[in-house]
């Protein structure tokens, strides 16, 4: 059986899998089915069925990351088909054997259709993690200076990316203690109403952790959608460039450096009095 079933998978695998692992997975799913019969009339939601609902889930995360689509995954469930033809005309008269091969062809169905839908579900865990990854990678929060952080954004910002560039770049100002962030949009492709919305509140969250937000990459064509749409962004500081936003932060931070010393020596000179 094993190997019948083992040889009429491999006719749609097309050689993308040694006989060996061919053979191995459909040794796992024919172990498993035995189990699930030896337990009375099948039925695959059955606790009597958990090792073949493991070995199907296993099938298909395997077959998922090896690049196969759901359609070649369930043929090779379907297989068994295939070999339940020769052992059934073999062992019994053409009437019992049709009346079998109808009952074992429903069994197999009901295993290929949860291998499927373990598929795909598999399939869509891993785009999920594939997309949280890139999100991740695509927020980036550097330090410039000593004192400036700076996060530059590279394609659409929607409500999910801003919420991790607030909370990434919240996380890196309690980290650095950086009085300046610089928010960089040279990589946004266009600003509307939506994106200057997620712009202006991570804005407001560092000024609540008591940094300035200064924003950079402010292109003509931007310059002319945000007075279109009307948009304000009040006194925040904005630059054309990353390089211009990074020389006003430090400028700034040596005016206040400037500004403390002044007051510090002002307060010497009085107790001196």
């Amino acid at each position: 059986m094993v190997g019948r079933w083992a040889s009429a998978a491999a006719t749609s695998l097309r050689g993308r899998l040694t006989e060996a692992e061919l053979r191995r997975e459909v040794q796992d799913l024919h172990q498993a089915l035995v189990t699930a019969f030896g337990h009375g009339p099948f039925d695959l939601t059955a606790e009597s069925s958990a090792t073949l609902r493991g070995a199907l889930t296993d099938l298909s995360r395997t077959r998922a990351r090896q690049g196969f689509t759901a359609t070649e995954t369930a043929v090779s469930v379907f297989a068994l088909k295939d070999a339940l033809v020769d052992v059934l005309n073999v062992r019994d008269s053409d009437r019992d054997a049709l009346a079998d091969y109808v009952a074992a062809s429903t069994v197999v169905d009901q295993v290929g259709l949860y291998t499927f839908e373990q598929y795909t579900k598999s399939r869509e865990e891993l785009i999920a993690d594939q997309a949280e990854q890139l999100l991740e990678l695509s927020t980036p929060v550097v330090k410039l200076w000593d004192g400036v952080v700076a996060i530059p954004l590279v394609g659409t910002l929607d409500s999910a990316r801003a919420q991790v560039v607030m909370e990434r770049l919240l996380q890196t100002l309690v980290d650095t203690g950086s009085p300046y962030a610089i928010i960089d949009i040279t990589g946004v492709p266009a600003v509307d109403t939506q994106v200057a919305q997620h712009i202006l509140k991570t804005v407001v969250a560092a000024r609540l952790m008591g940094a300035e937000c200064i924003i950079s990459g402010i292109r003509p064509q931007i310059a002319q959608t945000i007075v279109a749409l009307g948009i304000e962004f009040g006194d925040i500081a904005t630059k054309s460039t990353l390089a211009d936003a990074l020389r006003h932060a430090l400028r700034m931070i040596d005016q206040a450096r400037r500004a403390s010393g002044g007051a510090a020596a002002a307060t010497a000179s009085r107790r001196g009095v």
